[in-house]
């Protein structure tokens, strides 16, 4: 009789189980296609935004519009100087907010404890990562344009730049620098290797595909900025003769042509050569980090 019981309760606790199983293969096939569903939807989002903007504005985008100047406020010419003013504001702000993010970020992985004093830099890192960027446009206004009367410049529009891409880069930096295994360290500083050769001859040439990355994000945020560039860099036609005169990026271009409705087609065409570029840089950082993985 007891054996009769047991065998009952063993069936009874196998089909239990195997309806359990079923159960979990089946939220298991739910959430996969789920997944499946929401990175779809993702590039169809992206394929539908690029490709709309691209398909007005390619037709326009013809070697006169990128070599010649804007004309009468931007209805006619090209946008020879937007570009340029771009690419100086970019690279002004990297050459000041890549070495320092890079560098406050090693401190704070490598050689600072925890202590207070840490926890509040790591918590005003956060909170300058989530301002909005018109209080950095307004900041910069206040302090760059107004208190140290840099005026509108690409000075003024390249220090506030710095001060919105620092949080990406320094973040993204810590992460990459811890994300590289202890033994690394430890088998450097055993072969006698100091602290700072360990750091700069082993951790930091590992971490330099998280670190691009942090970098790649600021170049796309500089790129794409239009309200913080509007207050402290201006929106002035030209080419800058030096980088404190005031100029017009890419971005505020596009933004005056479509609120002032001054001509469809060269914001359409603005539009198509800001994303061809953003394209283009995040094309080249992927083969370049790829190279670096694989070495």
């Amino acid at each position: 009789m007891n054996k009769l019981n047991n065998s009952i309760e063993n069936t009874k606790k196998s089909h239990g189980s195997s309806k359990s199983v079923k159960t979990i293969k089946a939220s298991e096939k739910f959430a996969f296609t789920l997944l499946w569903i929401c990175a779809i939807l993702t590039i169809i989002i992206l394929f539908a935004i690029i490709g709309s903007v691209l398909i007005n504005g390619l037709p326009y985008v013809t070697w006169d519009f990128l070599t010649q100047e804007p004309e009468n406020m931007g209805k006619e010419g090209g946008i020879f100087s937007v570009i340029i003013t771009t690419l100086y504001l970019t690279i002004f702000s990297l050459i000041i907010a890549a070495p320092i993010g890079i560098a406050a970020a090693t401190f704070l992985t490598e050689y600072s404890k925890e202590s207070p004093v840490i926890k509040i830099i790591r918590f005003a890192t956060e909170s300058l990562s989530g301002i909005p960027s018109i209080i950095f446009g307004l900041f910069g206004y206040v302090f760059f344009v107004v208190f140290l009367k840099f005026k509108y410049s690409i000075v003024s529009g390249g220090l506030t730049l710095t001060l919105m891409i620092l949080p990406t880069i320094i973040r993204t930096t810590e992460e990459a620098i811890k994300a590289v295994p202890r033994s690394y360290r430890e088998g450097s500083l055993a072969l006698g290797a100091t602290k700072w050769q360990t750091t700069y001859k082993v951790v930091l040439p590992t971490a330099i595909p998280g670190i691009l990355t942090g970098v790649i994000l600021g170049i796309g945020r500089v790129v794409g900025e239009t309200a913080a560039v509007i207050f402290t860099a201006g929106s002035s036609l030209g080419l800058p003769s030096s980088v404190w005169r005031p100029g017009r990026t890419m971005a505020v271009h596009l933004y005056i042509l479509a609120s002032e409705g001054l001509s469809k087609d060269n914001m359409y065409a603005t539009a198509s050569v800001l994303i061809i570029t953003v394209l283009i840089i995040n094309l080249v950082a992927n083969k370049l980090i790829n190279r670096l993985v694989k070495v």
